[in-house]
């Protein structure tokens, strides 16, 4: 009885998973688009993107005490917005955009690997990479909760080290004329790359999964989320701020998949690069870790609720066979999709989604106590950097906002088509005993 009731995450495992979550293709792809754009202030965009993060992150970890969960956003949505078709339309919208994003991180992870392969360019092995690092996660999830907890411990001290170490070092380093304000961008701009930096952070709702495995959520949800967001912030600025301040920016945006290697190259040399990049395989590595288990439970809840075929609420060793369809529906997205565009759209998916779930605390506050005025900055926050972030990458790419209202009417064909297929609706997992006729 004591092994049984025994949590696979305190604060530290929480945080790390966090972290891991976050740091992942975020800062090592987004810090050179972003700075294309926002140019030497990106690191205010990064500033901006952090204190979105927070506030969302404090109206997800109140949500998550009140309705403790392992499908967490899927599961708010819910209890926001009713056991109708417009919660559960968000919920497939959610659960894809998720499998989206992990595809495009391992993705990156694949196209770090193939440069320690001779020929690194070939297709080929940066698909092959990706692929395998999908698989050998998914195998390690199977497994349980105990050991994402541990893997994440291990990975996280890792990378942070390497960042923390080239960040310090680099700050140094750094050519002062890069950062003068003779070099500044309309401060619009700015603005515009708030939406780049802010998808660094969205891995932040990964710890509200783990609620049902977390030892004294009520003390320590909250406690974690602000320690992983802060952490990961402190992080992001003064790397920014390395890298900014150590290349040209048109050295940036000409290597901005891989800018932070190019940064390390100048302070440490090709040992620099090779180190960097490996870190950045360790930092793809554990944000693929981390999420796979929260798509991996949204998956589970979904099904259990409703909204996903039966296929998902099979047991495989101590996980579900959600995670085994997750993982194969990930696979074809590597190997045939273009993820430039199909990445953005999923990023303005997940904001929305975040934005209109603030939106639905908001109807439930007296039920969680939050408190209403950050609550309604978070959904404000939501709404204003999917705006800009729309406005700006319509301009440059107007296919975008097409693939937006694609994706959000592919999502509701799904949501009816599964009614009418299986007669099930979303249903709340956490019942409300005072309210149950709401």
């Amino acid at each position: 009885m004591q092994q049984e009731s025994k949590k696979a995450f305190g604060v530290a495992s929480a945080v790390m998973m966090g972290i891991g979550s976050m740091v992942g293709a975020g800062i090592f792809i987004v810090i050179g688009q972003a700075g294309a754009i926002a140019g030497n202030i990106v690191w205010l965009s990064f500033l901006f993107g952090g204190l979105a993060a927070l506030l969302s992150g404090y109206s997800l970890a109140r949500l998550a005490l009140r309705f403790p969960s392992r499908g967490g956003i899927v599961e708010y949505l819910v209890q926001g917005f009713g056991e109708g078709i417009f919660s559960g339309a968000a919920s497939v919208l959610f659960y894809f955009s998720q499998l989206v994003a992990l595809a495009a991180v391992a993705k990156s992870f694949g196209a770090y690997a193939a440069t320690f392969m001779h020929g690194g360019g070939d297709p080929f092995w940066r698909d092959a990479f990706a692929v395998g690092i999908v698989a050998l996660f998914t195998l390690i999830n199977l497994v349980g909760a105990s050991l994402v907890a541990k893997s994440e411990n291990v990975i996280v001290a890792i990378k942070v080290t390497v960042l923390a170490v080239f960040a310090v070092t680099a700050l140094f380093t750094i050519h002062p004329e890069y950062l003068s304000v003779a070099q500044m961008p309309p401060m619009t701009d700015m603005l515009f790359a708030i939406g780049l930096t802010f998808f660094a952070y969205q891995g932040f709702s990964v710890i509200t999964n783990t609620v049902e495995d977390m030892e004294n959520p009520t003390k320590n949800m909250l406690k974690s989320m602000v320690l992983a967001i802060g952490l990961v912030a402190v992080l992001y600025i003064l790397t920014s701020v390395a890298v900014l301040g150590n290349l040209p920016l048109e050295k940036v945006i000409a290597t901005k998949d891989y800018a932070l290697a190019e940064a390390a190259k100048p302070i440490f040399g090709i040992w620099g690069f090779k180190i960097m990049a490996a870190t950045a395989l360790l930092a793809t590595a554990s944000a693929i870790n981390a999420t796979l288990y929260a798509v991996a439970e949204i998956g589970y809840t979904m099904a259990r609720e409703g909204n996903l075929p039966e296929v998902y609420e099979y047991n495989v060793f101590r996980s579900f066979e959600g995670l085994v369809i997750s993982a194969l529906l990930i696979m074809p997205m590597i190997l045939f999709f273009d993820l430039a565009q199909v990445t953005t759209v999923a990023a303005l998916s997940v904001l929305i989604i975040q934005g209109v779930t603030h939106i639905g605390h908001l109807l439930r506050i007296k039920k969680t106590g939050a408190n209403p005025w950050l609550v309604g900055l978070a959904a404000l926050s939501m709404f204003a950097i999917a705006g800009l972030t729309l406005d700006y990458t319509c301009l440059h790419s107007p296919e975008i906002g097409y693939y937006m209202l694609g994706a959000f009417a592919l999502a509701f064909a799904f949501e009816v088509l599964l009614r009418l297929v299986t007669k099930r609706v979303v249903s709340r997992q956490i019942v409300d005993l005072f309210n149950v006729k709401e």
